[in-house]
């Protein structure tokens, strides 16, 4: 399958594409920087310039774009972007999504980023993530997937290849946590790409 990572550099971009090599797929990195990745075949360039044609070679699109603080916004204007770009063709686009926009009751009145202890550092991407996926809910002629992982959303945890799928409403491991390592979250990734499970939805990710 013929895969594109924008934000291949990343840390979440960077184990994603490790996952996806490792399953023996065709990858293409796409980075503002060449220099910062050491994947064979990259495609340098902004991926706010990005255009119907290049993006429509692959199979699968990934959108693991971070902004910086400041330009949290820009995950909005990306993800609007790639709509844009994507719509009405096969290509498929998967959205690594945050966990801010997840509800915590079964009720879905409440989400995790309008709680009082969520950190106020994560606000800004938390907002504009979940304005990412109400513009992908209002789109009708797209392939989409967004992935939200766990509320920790751990960088340094191992792959144990085992994860629980859930949707809109944050759910805990057996030993009553929110977490999901990097590794594992890549893994469920990974199955998305490959079976093509979930089209049209938000999924979410806890370890089991």
């Amino acid at each position: 399958m013929k895969i594109a990572i924008i934000g291949a550099s990343g840390k979440a971009g960077r184990v994603i594409l490790e996952e996806l090599a490792e399953r023996g797929h065709a990858l293409t990195a796409i980075v503002r920087d060449a220099a910062r990745t050491q994947h064979d075949t990259v495609l340098e360039r902004n991926a706010f310039a990005l255009t119907t044609e290049e993006l429509t070679d692959f199979d699968v699109v990934i959108n693991a774009f971070g902004a910086s603080p400041g330009n949290e916004h820009q995950h909005v204007d990306l993800g609007r972007h790639l709509i844009d770009q994507l719509r009405g063709t096969p290509t498929r686009l998967i959205i690594v999504g945050g966990a801010g926009s997840l509800y915590i009751d079964e009720e879905q009145t409440l989400r995790l980023a309008d709680t009082p202890d969520f950190p106020s550092a994560y606000l800004p991407t938390a907002k504009n993530q979940a304005k990412n996926l109400e513009d992908l809910r209002q789109t009708v002629d797209l392939h989409w997937t967004f992935i939200s992982p766990a509320a920790f959303f751990d960088p340094e945890g191992p792959r144990t290849g085992k994860y629980q799928l859930a949707k809109d409403v944050l759910t805990v491991n057996a030993a009553g946590d929110s977490y999901i390592s990097y590794a594992d979250y890549a893994v469920a990734l990974a199955d998305e790409v490959e079976h093509h499970r979930h089209d049209k939805e938000r999924i979410s990710v806890v370890s089991v």
